[in-house]
């Protein structure tokens, strides 16, 4: 008797499953490319982009722009040319000085400062207009200071009762009205108060204002004969030169 063989045949599978698999396996790569593509766009939005070496960072803050710096012209006025100043003007004399004051030859302070030299020709003069009968004339001014070489007039202080101005250069605008002047920008600002002294350096003479106090009270014009004062201090180099004794000696 033969033996029985058992033949098991395998199902086919149908055109039908194998696109419904293939169509599953298509829908799962896209989806997990759509994620990819999600994830690094986050990725990229949400981290710095790296400066590279030759790439500058950039800047937040303007820049401040520059301040223009004014050209000053040099002042040629000669000493002759030195503003008057309510009748007082430099190389007066002694007497041209008093004589602007009635009385003022009288006064004792006046007269002990006269009588005060100095070892190289040099003394001083303080002057306060209210104590004289033309105090009217010197109503804005509370004290007039002058320093004299040989009996002239090397320099002059005017100091003021008012007004309080703003800034110096107001008062440089008040002061060199009807003055063959430079304007303020010419002037010289005092460094460290800039907004209170200015200088005006000439040939001849220079000026030298000033703004403060409660009320301008402290306000003074200075005004010097540059010769004169070179002179004053050649005369005092030339005495401690002969005084300080020779090293070796």
């Amino acid at each position: 008797m033969g033996g029985i063989q058992v033949r098991v045949r395998k199902s086919p599978v149908r055109a039908s499953d194998r696109a419904g698999v293939f169509h599953v396996q298509q829908a799962v790569l896209t989806l997990l490319i759509v994620i990819s593509l999600a994830c690094s766009a986050s990725r990229s939005a949400s981290s710095p982009t790296p400066l590279t070496s030759n790439q500058p960072a950039p800047s937040t803050a303007t820049p401040a722009p520059s301040s223009p710096v004014t050209e000053r012209t040099a002042c040629t006025l000669k000493v002759s040319e030195a503003p008057v100043i309510n009748r007082i003007k430099l190389g007066m004399t002694v007497n041209e000085v008093l004589a602007l004051f009635p009385g003022s030859k009288d006064d004792e302070e006046v007269k002990a400062a006269l009588a005060r030299h100095g070892q190289f020709g040099n003394s001083s003069l303080p002057i306060t207009p209210s104590k004289y009968g033309n105090s009217a004339d010197f109503k804005s001014i509370n004290r007039v200071s002058l320093s004299l070489l040989d009996g002239r007039v090397l320099s002059f202080t005017i100091q003021y009762n008012g007004p309080e101005w703003s800034h110096i250069d107001k008062f440089v605008e008040k002061f060199v009205e009807g003055k063959d002047l430079p304007a303020p920008d010419q002037w010289e600002p005092y460094v460290g108060m800039e907004t209170q002294m200015k200088t005006l350096t000439c040939s001849g003479f220079s000026i030298r204002l000033f703004n403060g106090g409660e009320g301008g009270s402290q306000n003074y014009v200075l005004i010097k004969d540059i010769e004169a004062d070179n002179t004053l201090k050649e005369r005092r180099k030339k005495a401690q030169a002969q005084t300080s004794p020779t090293p070796g000696e």
